[in-house]
C-alpha cells in the first residue's frame, strides 16, 4: 500500500463534517478508520451532532481502545473487527482485553473477524471464549471478487457449525478493489 498521508490525511473541524453530512442527509453515519476510537473527544462532538440531527452512529473499530463513558450512548452499534495473527500485529497490541470488555459492556457491539481460510476459525474461537464476544460475524479476507466467493463457500459450513454468521464483503463483490467505493 503506498497511500501518502500527506495527501489521504486531513485535519476538519466537527462542524465543517457536520455540515458536509447535513448535505448528504444520511440516515446513519459511519465513523471509520484508521482507528476513529484514538480521536475519542472529538467523536462525542459529532456523535452529539449526529444525534441531535436524528442520524444513528456506528463506530468500526479494531477494539483496542475502551468507550469513552460519555460516547457510550449516543452510538447505536460497535463494528468491533479484533486483528489475527494473519494480520501480523504483535498479540499485545491487537488484543485488548479491558478495550474488549468496555466494549462488549456497551451492549451493542457485534464482533467480526476477517479470515483468510478455515483454520483461522479457531483463532477466532479462542478469542470469542477469552473474551465473551458475542455475536460473532465472520468475513471472507479478499479484494477480487472470484476469489472472495471461493474464501465465502469454504467458510460457509464450518462458520455455521460453530453458530457464527458469515458475511460477504459486498463492496468488493461489487466494484472490486476500487478505492473510495
Amino acid at each position: 500500500d503506498q497511500r501518502d498521508p500527506a495527501v489521504e490525511l486531513r485535519r476538519e473541524a466537527v462542524v465543517d463534517v457536520v455540515a458536509r453530512l447535513e448535505a448528504m442527509a444520511p440516515d446513519l453515519v459511519v465513523i471509520t478508520g484508521g482507528e476513529p476510537m484514538v480521536q475519542q473527544r472529538s467523536l462525542v462532538g459529532l456523535a452529539e451532532a449526529c444525534a441531535a440531527r436524528g442520524w444513528a452512529v456506528e463506530v468500526e473499530t479494531n477494539g483496542t481502545v475502551a468507550p469513552r463513558p460519555e460516547l457510550v450512548p449516543l452510538v447505536r452499534q460497535w463494528n468491533v473487527s479484533p486483528k489475527l495473527a494473519n494480520s501480523g500485529v504483535t498479540e499485545d497490541a491487537r488484543v485488548r482485553a479491558d478495550a474488549l470488555a468496555g466494549l462488549l459492556a456497551t451492549g451493542n457491539a457485534v464482533f467480526k473477524f476477517v479470515v483468510a481460510a478455515a483454520d483461522e476459525l479457531d483463532e477466532v474461537a479462542e478469542l470469542v471464549s477469552a473474551h465473551g464476544l458475542h455475536p460473532v460475524w465472520i468475513m471472507p479476507e479478499g479484494t477480487e471478487p472470484t476469489s472472495l466467493l471461493e474464501r465465502a463457500r469454504a467458510l460457509a459450513e464450518p462458520v455455521l457449525e460453530r453458530g457464527w454468521n458469515l458475511t460477504p464483503r459486498l463492496h468488493v463483490l461489487l466494484w472490486g478493489d476500487e478505492r473510495g467505493r
